[in-house]
């Protein structure tokens, strides 16, 4: 059973304030040697956008390649001495210039296209990515998560007996963190909000060069912009000083996978379409959270997979392989955090065990936090509560079923509530009979007596 997100709204979570929220973002290179690019990779990107753009204006070149005027205006200078480009249109400015492919680059730009496919944002060197990993390292972050970030982000859901203790030291010590207990406990979600406590802004490039390969690495449906109490520290930053924009300034990503990874997923993998190599998600997490949901249940085995990440992790590289036996050393620099179902000691042997620094259970709510995360949803949902519906769904339902006072049941129910509201035409509202007709519909009519099942649909 994959465990999905259903307690606490993560998105409507801030981060905590940040005193040092800027990352050293490199400065705008004014020369290809600045760039830390071989001249003959860039000529490379300008014939193919060219070649499949047709006439380019010389802005739509830069907005394109993520070059600036001075390195693309080098290149070209180069190109047309070569006779590979040529200008097709000429303004009264220095900027207001189109350019177009001759016939000889039209024919190089085929030959560079059949070789890699590849047409986007100039890469930037690896060496500068691991340096900028480095200086970013959440590790390394000076504004340390506190008790107060702590139950800021997680409220009283999952405050039980000294758990904030364990999480936070998980935290701060940079070790390894294995979330387990039963479905529906809340470990996914709970596992996404500690991706909420790591502070400040990263810059992420968009591709990697390695020698003549490319790697992407950002995603923007996981590398996700600056939140909006930071947008405008962000903007200053920028207008500040001119940076350069082959690298993109992100939140602290937070990277989810699940049953669906195997051993292949960690590796890099080449993308035939894009023409280059994609990086993997732990790759992608750098300077940030490597969630892995459902532990046990992916395509490789439990010990296979921590053995995989736990020698990199500790020593903050992975070696990852290219074609003819080439190894790269990538940054390895994010908090890991594990979920599971299972019981680690089904999972994992006692050395393995050892190796993941922290273990928290996340099991069922107390009383009154299940009251609480309750109500929250109900407010989420646009439900007024009623305590005495609410105290008929501990005592009644979860009371007489047997039922623990897990996370997930409180929105669970009301969304379902909302559901038979929405196909009856009315608004949805918290009574008995809507509880009931909900609950049944989680659990299976044999959760409640038949009278009552008959009298929650009529």
């Amino acid at each position: 059973m994959t465990e999905v997100d259903y307690s606490l709204n993560t998105d409507s979570v801030a981060r905590p304030a940040d005193a040092n929220l800027m990352p050293p973002l490199p400065p705008q290179p004014k020369s290809l040697r600045e760039t830390g690019l071989e001249r003959q990779l860039v000529v490379e990107l300008i014939a193919k956008l060219l070649f499949v753009d047709g006439r380019t204006h010389l802005s739509a070149l830069t907005t394109r390649l993520r070059l600036s005027l001075n390195v693309l205006r080098e290149v070209l200078d180069f190109m047309v001495g070569e006779q590979v480009v040529e200008v097709a249109w000429r303004g009264e400015s220095d900027i207001e210039v189109q350019y177009q492919l001759t016939g000889s680059g039209k024919q190089r730009a085929t030959a560079f296209l059949e070789r890699c496919a590849y047409i986007g944002a100039a890469p930037v060197t690896l060496e500068a990515y691991r340096a900028m990993v480095a200086r970013q390292s959440w590790r390394a972050q000076e504004q340390r998560i506190g008790s107060d970030d702590l139950a800021a982000v997680l409220g009283g859901a999952h405050a039980g007996p000294g758990m904030l203790d364990v999480v936070g030291a998980a935290l701060h010590s940079g070790r390894s963190l294995l979330l387990y207990g039963p479905p529906g406990s809340g470990k996914s979600t709970l596992a996404l909000q500690l991706g909420q406590l790591l502070h400040g802004l990263v810059a992420v490039p968009y591709a990697i060069v390695a020698g003549q390969d490319i790697i992407q690495l950002y995603d923007p449906a996981q590398h996700l912009p600056p939140a909006p109490q930071h947008v405008s520290h962000a903007r200053q930053a920028l207008e500040r000083r001119s940076t350069d924009i082959r690298w993109v300034l992100c939140q602290r990503p937070v990277i989810h996978v699940g049953a669906e990874l195997d051993a292949g997923m960690l590796e890099l993998r080449h993308d035939a379409g894009g023409g280059c190599y994609q990086a993997p998600p732990h790759v992608r997490a750098n300077n940030g959270m490597l969630v892995v949901d459902d532990l046990g249940r992916q395509r490789l085995s439990a010990p296979e997979l921590l053995t995989r990440l736990m020698q990199p992790l500790a020593r903050g590289v992975d070696q990852l392989g290219l074609p003819g036996g080439v190894k790269l050393s990538m940054p390895f620099d994010n908090a890991l955090v594990l979920a599971t179902n299972v019981p680690p000691g089904e999972l994992l042997d006692p050395a393995l065990l050892r190796r993941i620094g922290y273990k928290v259970h996340v099991g069922p709510l107390a009383d009154s936090a299940y009251r609480a995360l309750f109500r929250q949803q109900c407010h989420l949902a646009g439900i007024g509560v009623d305590e005495t519906v609410l105290q008929h769904l501990l005592q009644q339902l979860h009371g007489a079923g047997g039922r623990p006072l897990l996370a997930s049941y409180p929105q669970e129910l009301l969304s379902r509530i909302s559901d038979f509201a929405g196909f009856a035409g009315s608004a949805p509202r918290l009574t008995v009979a809507a509880l009931e007709q909900a609950w049944a519909s989680l659990f299976a009519s044999c959760d409640l007596p038949p009278a009552a099942f008959c009298e929650s649909i009529a």
